[in-house]
Formats: structure tokens, sequence, C-alpha cells
């Protein structure tokens, strides 16, 4: 655990917590509601994680989503998480982002977390 980690410095304005896990609001959230759930331990992914501290992050998150749908009434989700620097995460300490989508929000959502890799979300319809 890394005083230069900011996950790891977490004291306040938690939105939920267990032993191993906690939820709070992402400081640069993209859309009202934005969330993330991460394990109090610090690992760098989610693979890293013990089958308890997965366990415990996924049971925040259904109380997270929840909690978003009475406060923000959202017309769906996106759930999840990015696994190393290639595949775009920024703070190496696990989490799961919790974000809830409006209907109006982007223009043509489908594909949702496929346009992680820009120009593919799209997918060709099968013949």
């Amino acid at each position: 655990m890394g005083s230069d980690c900011p996950f790891c410095t977490i004291d306040g304005d938690l939105l939920a917590e267990s032993p191993l896990a906690i939820a709070f609001e992402d400081a640069y959230p993209v859309s009202p509601g934005h969330a993330l759930v991460v394990p109090r331990r610090h690992v760098e992914t989610y693979y890293g994680c013990t089958a308890d501290e997965k366990a415990a992050i996924w049971t925040l998150v259904d109380r997270i989503s929840a909690m978003i749908a009475v406060l923000h009434h959202p017309d769906g989700f996106n759930v999840g998480f990015n696994a190393g620097i290639a595949a775009g995460q920024t703070v190496l300490h696990a989490h799961i982002h919790v974000i809830p989508r409006y209907a109006g929000d982007v223009a043509d959502p489908r594909g949702g977390v496929r346009h992680a890799v820009v120009g593919r979300g799209h997918a060709a319809p099968k013949p």
C-alpha cells in the first residue's frame, strides 16, 4: 500500500463499505452517480484480488447500483474494470466502475463497453 495511491487514502464520504471493500463517488464522473468499488487492500488489478475480496466487491456493486437507481433514476448501467495500463487503467489499485447511463447521453449507445477499442464497438450483423 503506497501513500501515493489515491484509493488507499480514501477516508471520508464513502457510499458503502464492508471489511474487504469500499465504494465512493468517482472524482472524475462521466455521468451523474458514477461510483467506484475498490478492495481495501492495495492490489493492482482485479485479477490480484482474493476470492473473498471479489465477492465483497460484487456485493458492494449490487448495493451501489441499487442506491444509484434510487437517487439518480438512470435508464441503464455500464459496470466494469480496466486491468492493466494497456487496457486503460490509470490508477493501479483494482477498481470497478459503476456508471449510470441515461437515455440520450450519447447519440448511439449500442456496443457499450465494446467502444473501449475505438472504431470497433458496433458489431456487424451476422448474415
